[in-house]
């Protein structure tokens, strides 16, 4: 069943950990669920608008993702680590006032630097779009999917941020939790470019 194949590709992308449900959970304990709704929204349906656009455009997309990939990682994992260094301080007095979760705008510009996002979206792309005609409903229908599966299961991980807060009452304890998330964060960026590199190196050979 193509259907519940797709549905369960999109939830199983959603829900594991990658940059966007590491930044939603620090989120979270720092902001609240309600502050990290544009967040969330902004994830959601910029990942639909990103899935639509290069489901519509594939064998294009494809062909200037192949020349400009490893510089989309390389950027992307760059903005990683500058988040990272962003999380890290965000538990710390001095800091926090002045910071601010990430907006609509911002979370959906990001998934087109976001490795992970461009993963899913080119694996579903490929997948399950039709090969004959009627592409542009196809590529509308994704990018729903996308929407309705991915905001719940992002979502997830902004409440389950929120509901730490009361165990990281104490300054100590919640800055311990944002240098862990903030170096996993750190940890995902340059597994990613590695990953890219040495993609790279192997296709150049």
């Amino acid at each position: 069943m193509p259907e519940f194949a797709l549905l369960s590709y999109v939830a199983l992308m959603s829900i594991t950990p990658g940059p966007n449900n590491l930044m939603l959970a620090s989120s979270g304990v720092n902001f609240g669920f309600r502050r990290t709704v544009p967040h969330l929204l902004g994830i959601s349906l910029g990942c639909a608008l990103q899935v639509f656009i290069v489901a519509l455009l594939l064998a294009q997309a494809m062909g200037w993702l192949a020349s400009w990939r490893l510089g989309l990682a390389a950027v992307g994992c760059g903005y990683l680590l500058w988040l990272s260094w962003k999380i890290a301080r965000a538990g710390q007095p001095e800091g926090r006032e002045q910071a601010r979760p990430l907006g609509f705008v911002g979370a959906a510009l990001f998934q087109w630097l976001n490795p992970k996002a461009w993963v899913m979206v080119l694996n579903a792309s490929i997948l399950f779009m039709p090969g004959g005609n009627g592409k542009l409903a196809a590529a509308l229908l994704l990018a729903l999917v996308f929407a309705l599966v991915n905001l719940p299961c992002i979502s997830v991980w902004a409440y389950a941020g929120e509901r730490l807060r009361r165990w990281l009452g104490s300054p100590r304890a919640l800055l311990a939790y944002n240098l862990t998330m903030g170096g996993l964060m750190a940890a995902t960026a340059l597994w990613l470019l590695v990953d890219e590199l040495g993609a790279a190196w192997h296709g150049g050979v």
